[in-house]
């Protein structure tokens, strides 16, 4: 069975097993597109990240973060923004920066605004769903297996905090 989203933009189909979620794309900072729709079935941690910021730092737990998690099944997606203008000038000096300095591998997106009216769909979906917008850079998210948000987190909360790695226990055994 499948669902239509009506989302500012545009209409975006969803699989059941993303049943609240818009079937959406983001191009990747390695070239292509991430479809949230390939993680269905996985619970993701969605951060908006940038490189020139106090919490700049939290890659290096985002990384942590996604290491300790990613067998067990979790996905934890960068999304890189200049919606704070703390961010490099392209994704090839985010990319550069991000893999040099933090050693990332996690799925990234490309540079992407996720407040305002040029926010990404996703963005808009869970305003639309929760009225979370991030408020600054590394505010978080995390979705379900089944795509309805979990719980969103701002700036303060670290990746390895207690209350994320609790919460996304919780998600991974219930899963």
């Amino acid at each position: 069975m499948r669902h239509i989203f009506a989302i500012c933009v545009g209409v975006f189909t969803a699989t059941a097993a993303w049943a609240g979620m818009p079937n959406v794309t983001f191009p990747s900072i390695d070239g292509g597109t991430l479809n949230m729709s390939e993680w269905s079935g996985r619970p993701v941690l969605g951060g908006n990240t940038a490189s020139r910021c106090a919490f700049t730092g939290q890659y290096e737990a985002l990384q942590t973060l996604y290491d300790t998690y990613r067998d067990a099944g979790l996905v934890v997606l960068a999304v890189p923004s200049d919606d704070f203008r703390q961010e490099l000038g392209s994704a090839e000096e985010v990319k550069e920066f991000c893999e040099m300095t933090f050693g990332i591998d996690m799925p990234m997106a490309d540079i992407t605004s996720v407040k305002g009216v040029d926010a990404h769909p996703l963005y808009r979906h869970v305003k639309s769903e929760t009225g979370f917008v991030p408020r600054w850079n590394f505010n978080k998210i995390l979705f379900a297996p089944d795509g309805s948000v979990v719980d969103t987190w701002g700036s303060q909360a670290t990746p390895m905090s207690r209350p994320l790695r609790d919460a996304i226990e919780s998600v991974l055994s219930n899963g």
